[in-house]
This record gives C-alpha cells, structure tokens and sequence, in this order.
C-alpha cells in the first residue's frame, strides 16, 4: 500500500483571513519602524560627537518635509505597537497576589498609567530643562 504524505499549502498571505493575524503582522512590522529610528537617533548622536556645524546641518536635514512626515510615520508605527501590545500584556503577563490572578484589565491599565506619566514626565524635562 502507498501511502502519501500529507503537506499543507500555506499562502503566502495566510494571515489576511483574520483581523487578529492582521494586527499580529503589523505589530510585527512595526518594529522595522522602531529599528529607523533607532538608527536616526544613532546618527544624530554621532553628528554631535563630530563637532557643531555637522550637528547643526543634521539637525536642519532632520526639519525636511520627508523626515518629517517619517517621524509622523513612525510615531503611528509606535503608537499601533504600543497599543497593541498593551492590549496583549495581560495574555503574556500573568499576574497573582496569593492565589488570585489579576484581572486582565488591570494588568493593561497599568501598562497605559506608565505610559501615560513616563510621557508627562518626558515633557516636563523636555520644556522645563531643554527649554530653558
């Protein structure tokens, strides 16, 4: 008797059946967002280490319309990530005080709260010490 293997076929475009896959792949891609800016910020300090006029010329390449509109760009990129994620914590941390488990909208509210006062903290060292 031959007997045939059984191979599924898996497009390419699988995860477009779902909104949930959809949101896991673009969460995904969202992290080619966070590797852009990363390596931006790599050049702007390294234009610093080089001395003021190239800081001063990276600084003004950076007020283009492109890189503008990329640093919109990849401000929504973060803020889908973030957001998305906070509403996966309480799936990936699972949290007990004795021998209760936390509800999960807790654990996700607290993961907003940090956001939200790490960001007012963030702007007010941004206006009351870059500012001044």
């Amino acid at each position: 008797m031959d007997s045939k293997k059984y191979k599924p076929q898996m497009g390419i475009f699988w995860w477009t059946d779902r909104w949930s896959s959809i949101k896991f792949i673009l969460r995904e891609l969202t992290s080619v967002a966070v590797a852009v800016y990363s390596i931006i910020f790599l050049f702007y300090v390294s234009s610093i280490l080089q001395g003021k006029k190239t800081f001063e010329e990276f600084s003004e390449s950076l007020k283009s319309p492109a890189f503008i509109a990329l640093h919109c760009f990849i401000l929504l990129c973060l803020v889908f990530h973030s957001i998305t994620w906070f509403n996966l914590a309480p799936q990936a941390m699972v949290i007990k005080l004795g021998e209760k488990k936390v509800p999960g909208i807790v654990v996700a509210l607290m993961n907003y709260a940090g956001w939200f006062f790490i960001s007012l903290a963030i702007l007010w060292l941004v206006t009351n010490l870059l500012g001044t």
